[in-house]
């Protein structure tokens, strides 16, 4: 019979195989479980700290009242703000409409210029011709005196010294006989006519140049109130900042006082759960002891499967694009009496801009209340324009394509956040006929929203 490590081994083998639990297994699963129970058992109870103090009502009601002081004034300054903010936006439009409305009265003073330039010129050719006239009639009668204030027809041929002087005499009398008169006279009321041409070409010129001069007047005053209501809404908004550091200090001291009433209770609260999470811990170590012994005993394995998924999302490009991407912050439509002529798109200063359609470059750069703005004439007749731009990437003249970008999102000009400002003009002029944008955009496959 085999005696020693060797025959404890076998029999412990024999005893797997037929399924018997051995005896040395039930100790050590006994020894587990009562280990835990004694780790539960034994756990000390907890020490309770000393209750803290508990702040009278009177302390709690008056922390309450400042708190609703505080509040009671970030509110009156929160209206305040909000009432500058909408003033400055509305000042801001007017700006706008006054900065597009010099450039209008700028583009017509020039073209009255360019009218008023060519009437003169006309008028001078006119006097220049009626001179020619005057100088051709007067060698006739300078002639004439000189050979006698009588001198006939034939008189003037004889007297002529050659074959050249004849012909040059016998064409001054057929001139003088047949037009000298008709000729002057069509003359002077052609310098008559381009002279009241001239004059009225001058008036309208100098209609335009008032024209221009009051609207500069105009936007000067407006980017003043705009600059002045600027300043005003930075004095409230610092004002709010202060209230607003008012109230937090009141909240914290009111949520003090009351987490002073209410620590007694969560003292106790706090005791019970300490003692309830220490029970779940040594029945949770119970739990994982018994888990851990049938796992050793387990024969079986387990296994599993998975599985994936994906999804794609496709777009289309066409002859019409976005002009940024971002939020809408403002939409079409006439506000405080004046037209905001476009939508705006915040965003980020530097988030690219494109141009929506292709087209021709008008013009690129300074704008009076845009900072800078880009100007586009489409090949579909339509104008674009993107305004309070950051940079900008063309300039007049050059040929652009759809979805080509042509500047950045910035926040210059009379803007009270970055942003960009978005016009569609359907008759050929990027000053006059506004239409809104967002059913223009929509119309040609580009899913605006917001408006």
């Amino acid at each position: 019979m085999l005696q020693g490590p060797t025959a404890r081994r076998r029999t412990h083998a024999d005893r797997l195989r037929t399924g018997r639990r051995p005896r040395s297994l039930r100790m050590v699963l006994a020894g587990l479980l009562a280990g835990a129970a004694l780790i539960g058992s034994a756990t000390p109870a907890l020490a309770v700290p000393a209750p803290p103090a508990n702040p009278s009502d009177g302390q709690i009601d008056a922390a309450r009242a400042a708190q609703d002081a505080a509040a009671a004034e970030v509110g009156r300054i929160a209206a305040l703000v909000a009432g500058a903010e909408a003033e400055l936006e509305r000042l801001s439009l007017q700006a706008e409409a006054a900065g597009a409305a010099y450039l209008a009265a700028e583009e017509a003073r020039q073209i009255a210029q360019a009218a008023a330039d060519e009437a003169a010129a006309q008028l001078q050719a006119a006097a220049d011709a009626v001179a020619v006239a005057r100088a051709r009639i007067g060698e006739f009668a300078r002639e004439s005196y000189m050979n006698g204030s009588q001198l006939s027809t034939t008189q003037a041929l004889l007297d002529a010294d050659g074959p050249a002087e004849l012909v040059q005499r016998a064409a001054l009398l057929e001139y003088v006989g047949d037009t000298q008169v008709d000729v002057l006279d069509s003359l002077e009321v052609a310098r008559v006519q381009q002279a009241n041409a001239e004059s009225v070409a001058r008036a309208t010129r100098d209609q335009a140049a008032a024209a221009e001069a009051q609207a500069e007047a105009a936007k000067v005053t407006a980017d003043g109130q705009v600059a002045a209501q600027q300043a005003a809404y930075g004095e409230i908004s610092a004002q709010k900042a202060q209230y607003d550091q008012q109230l937090e200090a009141a909240n914290i001291q009111l949520l003090e006082l009351q987490g002073a009433r209410d620590a007694y209770a969560q003292w106790q609260a706090q005791k019970a759960a300490e003692e309830a999470a220490a029970a779940a811990a040594a029945e949770r170590a119970a739990r994982e002891a018994a888990a851990a012994a049938a796992a050793a005993r387990a024969q079986a394995g387990s296994g599993g499967g998975g599985g994936g998924g994906g999804s794609a999302a496709s777009g289309g490009s066409g002859p019409y694009v976005m002009p940024t991407s971002g939020r809408t912050s403002s939409c079409f439509g006439t506000r405080w009496g004046t037209l905001h002529g476009g939508v705006d798109v915040a965003a980020p200063i530097g988030t690219p801009v494109y141009a929506v359609h292709s087209g021709t470059v008008l013009r690129a750069g300074t704008a009076t209340g845009f900072g800078y703005a880009v100007y586009i004439r489409g090949d579909d007749g339509f104008v674009t324009v993107y305004g309070h731009v950051h940079e900008y990437f063309v300039r007049a003249g050059e040929r652009v394509s759809a979805g080509e970008q042509i500047a950045t999102v910035g926040n210059r000009g009379q803007s009270t956040g970055p942003h960009l400002h978005f016009e569609v003009h359907p008759a050929g002029s990027p000053y006059t006929d506004h239409m809104n944008p967002a059913p223009w955009l929509r119309a040609r496959g580009v899913a605006f929203s917001g408006c």
